[in-house]
């Protein structure tokens, strides 16, 4: 692979299906893993599963901090991040090295199924890029098959949302299934550390991240990686 682009993949929905919680991004799973990649050296396309708008977990704006608010006054950014993402129908995956899969509880709603984005995602692994993702973001990695149709993530150390996460946060009821749960019914070798604090992993060509306190650790080891080929 010559290029250097990365796939950021986002949610579009924007409430819990079983309540009328708001949800969407977490922002900082976006803007953090983004100013590191970008400082990086790294080009970058947005997309989500129907492209357009993408929503904002209001609770995710009380945790802002710098870095956040930098980017979500950036109309520029705003535009072309949030509110014009591409469809992953549009995507063409032998542009990128690597795939992030940011977080927010909407995406339990709307990564796990989509056959688009598995395919891309499966492809990019496939061509030898990475496949990255960052608290619920991991439950995108949860269909994904390698070359001989086993489980990406079987055997394989991964981390994401811890179910003490989840409980802390009051949403074990609405959600559709616990992340750190399911990905343990898969076989993945489920890593991870105090509730709430940064913790990130790499196997191989798989990198995972904890919580929203994880994406700039993420980055840091997608470029290494990244610089080490």
């Amino acid at each position: 692979m010559s290029n250097k682009k990365i796939l950021i993949v986002m949610t579009n929905v924007e409430k819990y299906a079983t309540t009328n919680r708001a949800t969407g991004l977490w922002l900082s799973e976006l803007t953090h893993f983004y100013d590191k990649i970008h400082r990086a050296g790294y080009d970058v396309d947005f997309a989500s599963p129907k492209g357009g708008y993408v929503p904002l977990d209001p609770h995710s704006l009380r945790f802002a901090d710098e870095t956040d608010w930098a980017l979500y006054h950036d109309e520029d950014f705003r535009q072309i991040a949030l509110a014009t993402s591409l469809s992953v129908d549009t995507i063409d995956p032998s542009h990128y090295v690597a795939i992030y899969y940011t977080g927010g509880h909407g995406v339990m709603w709307d990564f796990p199924d989509n056959q688009a984005l598995q395919k891309i995602a499966e492809s990019i692994y496939q061509n030898g890029g990475y496949v990255t993702a960052v608290c619920h973001g991991v439950v995108g990695l949860l269909n994904l098959k390698t070359e001989n149709g086993e489980p990406l993530i079987k055997g394989r150390h991964v981390t994401g949302f811890t179910n003490t996460e989840e409980a802390l946060n009051r949403t074990t009821k609405f959600v559709p299934f616990l992340t750190e749960t399911t990905l343990k019914s898969q076989g993945a070798q489920f890593t991870k550390r105090r509730f709430f604090s940064s913790h990130a992993v790499r196997d191989g060509r798989l990198i995972t991240g904890q919580n929203p306190q994880s994406p700039a650790d993420v980055a840091d080891l997608l470029v290494k990686a990244l610089e080490e080929n």
